[in-house]
């Protein structure tokens, strides 16, 4: 009983402990730093040891511009505890009251400190990093490393010359760190991509392409080639990533896997020619039958998504070749899915789809290869308006794969089946709870659902556009191109100066930029600038509008402007970053 009440009495005084230092960091936030004195002084009676409550303390009476109080603090607690970093403190309390002299003396004594115990570098660098004394942040590691060369400072020293702005010898830092230790590559690589995309310009891309290609000529060792493939692949020339790759797999052909990797990517980012070429060299230098199969896929994919009609015939021969040529079974199962969706929503032949699946489902399938057939299955049943049977399947796949990214989509496409149904309500709730999965695509999915039924339902309670409008995406999901045309223009007709004219303006151009009517795309996107600039859709407008005009019309100088809204007037978009990043390459500006 008496260690029973001995442990409630420790709960109780631990529970007392942290809230109080809740409190001190609560007035210190808040800028009371008298208070925020008081309490960290009171917690740190209680643990003496205790850094971060005496650099509290400091921090305070710096605030309140008592100088005098934090330097007999500081020195007090160098005298008792002989701590390099404290140096680096009473430096700074004198760089506060502009007293350059006092404040280079100790910090050059705190480098001293470094060069008679390199141990000491830990705390004093990260003193002079927290303080924002860079050039003596990279002053300690570096005289750290020189006393003692079984240090490894690299990352943090090349971090440093990168804010310092010496970015050539952040990349030449970081790129021998990477070779050094492969193990930190992903890190460094990490590190440079955010460089390149959101603080970097083409100097610095430039810059770090040339530090590549130079190793890459100096040391014939793999490793460069496949650092330069993955510059290439952040730089989206997927062309000369794959030249990179095949240097690779000449001098290492155990695998084409990266290679096919690639040739998704390409595909991912609409680089149709460049695929072709990747994936055909894997066809060409294989007979691993899973990449084989895989490639094919790929392949396959890229035919019917810019397949017309006249070409549905030879796809559907194709189809049937490949898997009479790798047979049924569940490592050509991908190639069974493709061949069930194309026949169910480019033949519209759904019951014969429909048997392709379920001749599927008899094999030896795993969990995810189960429900990949039976997403399948239940994405032909919501062609056919079969919803329920649809949602039925659905869930099945939620249940079986809880928590897991299939079972997400699965939910998004339920959550979409309710949508077409018309039943908002319950598509509402789960667009909601997606908005924050864990996969970026399926909660900016759900987010674009979750916007447009909430707005739409506040604009017009009855719900009667967005009713419409739900027959129109309905249409479209089964493919049905010109009656989804027809259903988004007689919306424009019907509800001139509602809600819905915004977004059904911006799905009538997707249509019309995937048909490759570029400028019936633009005039819709054009309707959104010119007089729907002040809604939610303005910057896809943008957005879209400067990439016809960039990648497909070849019109540069009308795809400026463009971008140049987008990052001075939209910089919370999505788009922020790769506007950016076009802007610059069509000007050349460095300093944007």
């Amino acid at each position: 009983m008496k260690y029973f009440f001995i442990n409630i009495a420790l709960f109780f005084s631990l529970v007392c402990f942290s809230q109080n230092e809740q409190l001190a960091q609560y007035y210190f936030e808040k800028g009371d730093f008298e208070k925020a004195k008081i309490s960290f002084e009171e917690l740190l009676k209680t643990t003496p040891q205790n850094y971060l409550y005496f650099t509290r303390i400091v921090d305070c009476y710096q605030q309140l511009q008592d100088f005098a109080a934090s330097e007999k603090l500081i020195k007090e607690r160098l005298d008792k505890y002989k701590q390099g970093s404290l140096l680096v403190e009473l430096g700074y309390n004198f760089q506060l009251q502009k007293n350059e002299a006092s404040a280079k003396k100790y910090y050059d004594e705190a480098i001293e400190r470094i060069k008679k115990n390199p141990n000491e570098v830990y705390g004093i660098a990260n003193s002079f990093e927290r303080k924002v004394l860079l050039a003596y942040a990279l002053k300690s590691y570096q005289t750290a490393t020189t006393l003692e060369p079984k240090y490894n400072f690299n990352y943090q020293i090349a971090l440093l010359y990168g804010q310092l702005g010496n970015t050539e010898m952040m990349i030449s830092t970081f790129l021998d760190e990477a070779f050094a230790n492969p193990q930190n590559t992903i890190q460094i690589q990490n590190q440079l991509a955010r460089f390149m995309v959101e603080e970097g310009d083409e100097k610095f891309n430039e810059t770090l392409r040339k530090a590549l290609i130079t190793r890459a000529q100096k040391n014939q060792d793999v490793f460069w080639n496949e650092y330069l493939s993955w510059y290439y692949v952040q730089q989206k020339e997927f062309g000369k990533a794959f030249v990179q790759e095949k240097a690779v797999y000449k001098r290492n052909p155990e695998s084409l896997s990266s290679i096919v990797n690639l040739g998704q990517l390409a595909i991912e980012e609409d680089d149709a020619e460049a695929a072709k070429e990747i994936l055909g060299f894997v066809l060409e230098n294989t007979k691993d039958l899973e990449l084989l199969i895989q490639a094919n896929s790929y392949l396959m994919e890229m035919k019917i998504d810019k397949a017309q009609e006249k070409d549905f015939a030879a796809i559907d021969s194709e189809l049937k070749g490949l898997l009479k040529e790798y047979e049924i079974s569940p490592i050509s199962l991908s190639l069974q899915l493709i061949q069930a969706h194309f026949v169910a929503f480019n033949l519209k032949k759904p019951e014969e789809a429909k048997a392709i699946i379920k001749k599927t489902l008899e094999l030896q399938l795993n969990d995810y290869e189960a429900a990949d057939a039976k997403m399948e299955l239940a994405d032909i049943l919501l062609f056919e308006e079969k919803f329920n049977q649809a949602l039925i399947y659905y869930s099945q796949i939620e249940e079986n794969l809880k928590n897991d990214e299939v079972a997400h989509e699965a939910s998004l496409k339920a959550a979409k089946t309710s949508y077409f149904q018309g039943d908002f309500v319950w598509a509402l709730k789960q667009f909601k709870e997606l908005k924050s999965a864990s996969t970026q695509l399926i909660a900016n999915d759900a987010l674009e659902y979750f916007l447009l039924i909430n707005d739409n339902t506040v604009a017009d309670s009855t719900q009667t556009a967005l009713k419409q409008f739900a027959k129109g995406d309905y249409l479209l999901y089964q493919n049905r191109n010109p009656e989804a045309i027809a259903q988004f223009q007689a919306i424009l007709k019907s509800f001139k100066g509602q809600q819905i004219v915004t977004v059904t303006l911006l799905r009538l151009g997707k249509i019309y930029e995937k048909q490759g009517e570029y400028n019936l795309a633009l005039s819709q996107y054009q309707n959104i600038i010119d007089n729907h600039a002040d809604g939610i859709y303005i910057d896809e407008a943008l957005y879209f509008s400067a990439d016809i005009y960039n990648n497909k019309l070849q019109d540069h100088e009308k795809a400026k402007p463009l971008y140049e809204k987008i990052i001075f007037s939209h910089q919370d978009s999505i788009y922020f970053v790769d506007a950016r990043k076009e802007y610059r390459q069509l000007r050349g500006d460095k300093n944007l």
